[in-house]
């Protein structure tokens, strides 16, 4: 039987040890945080990312946390709609999205896999090429080594040696919060230099995040974001009021310069640890998963792993550029730019976004 070890027990990882266990891979995943702890914020599965679950196993667990009817799209500081998304063709041409918490959608992966995959508490201190993993509890080897270990990625020496992470410039405050109202619109808000974003979950709650202009470190406080926001439209100022300051996390957006390979040896890479993005197109989590399926089909073909960088890569660095010029459009800040975006965002037929999504969503297994 082949073995594997995944670095990293996120969602990527998680979906990979699914898929590979699939096969009929024996396999472990090392997961350096102590415990699986019920924290984080929402992720958007796109249609894409739906499909890559119902390939795992789990699509219609996922599913089961949608919205049925909601509307969407994106307003200006004062609550104009600058650009409305078609939720019901977008639902009938790619599938409905789903907008779930983290911890629910590990849960759900961490579920469906078999007893003892998962080992917390052990952090990777090296990889190398040939497949030996040393570890908080020793050195482990095996035929195929994930890593799925995010941004910040050991594993990812052994493949590309040393790359540092680029600061998009921008920082998000991200919350789960719970309202006295029944929200059924999800979207974003756009200002100068900065945004705010909402989307409501199956449990009755809110995912919400505040993103703005800032330099890379700067600390802040979540009482000047509650400032920053109190005058735009409603809800906004409701679910930053309502937002816990000790569960809202704070984090600078960064990105990965493209990697050359995403493979080296018995390794390979996916997730952040390969692609790590802007989250402007919602798709970070969702290519994870992509990978994730991609890499379970592959893996233990002849030259399965030079067949998943060539399949992987160009696609995912695509991805990764259209959502960092996006991102660079939506933190505009000069007052005449931010006129002519809005203006643009206006006069964009709704037929002419839905066909620049196709080439992302339109993904099968």
């Amino acid at each position: 039987m082949s073995t594997a070890i995944v670095v990293g027990g996120g969602i990527g990882g998680t979906a990979a040890a699914l898929a590979l266990a699939g096969r009929g891979w024996s396999v472990q995943v090392l997961e350096r945080a102590p415990e699986v702890a019920d924290v984080g914020s929402g992720i958007s599965l796109w249609s894409n990312a739906v499909r890559a679950l119902d390939a795992l196993g789990v699509g219609d667990a996922v599913r089961a946390q949608g919205m049925a009817e909601v509307s969407a799209g994106i307003r200006d500081d004062r609550g104009r709609w600058l650009s409305r998304t078609d939720v019901a063709t977008l639902r009938e041409r790619f599938g409905a999205p789903v907008v779930i918490h983290r911890a629910r959608l590990l849960d759900i992966l961490r579920t469906a896999l078999p007893e003892g995959v998962v080992r917390t508490g052990v952090s990777v201190e090296a990889v190398t090429a040939d497949g030996a993993v040393v570890h908080a509890a020793g050195t482990s080897s095996a035929d195929l080594v994930v890593g799925a270990d995010g941004i910040r990625s050991v594993v990812r020496r052994a493949v590309c040696g040393e790359v540092a992470p680029r600061y998009a410039g921008y920082t998000v405050w991200r919350a789960v919060v719970d309202i006295d109202e029944q929200l059924t619109e999800f979207g974003e808000t756009w200002g100068r230099g900065i945004r705010f974003g909402f989307a409501p979950l199956a449990d009755g709650r809110v995912y919400c995040f505040a993103v703005y202009n800032a330099r890379e470190n700067t600390t802040g406080d979540f009482a000047e974001v509650r400032h920053l926001f109190e005058n735009w439209h409603h809800p906004i100022p409701a679910l930053l009021a309502a937002a816990d300051p000790k569960t809202v996390l704070h984090n600078d957006i960064y990105e990965l310069p493209a990697l050359a390979t995403f493979t080296a040896g018995r390794i390979a890479l996916l997730g952040d640890a390969a692609h790590a993005m802007t989250p402007n197109l919602g798709q970070g989590g969702c290519q994870a998963l992509e990978d994730a399926v991609v890499l379970g089909r592959l893996a233990g073909e002849p030259g399965g792993l030079a067949r998943y960088d060539r399949e992987r890569r160009p696609r995912t660095q695509m991805i990764a550029t259209r959502s960092a010029r996006i991102g660079a459009v939506a933190q505009l800040s000069a007052r005449p730019l931010v006129a002519l975006r809005d203006a643009a965002l206006r006069l964009t037929p709704t037929s002419v976004q839905l066909r620049g999504m196709a080439d992302v969503l339109d993904w099968t297994c």
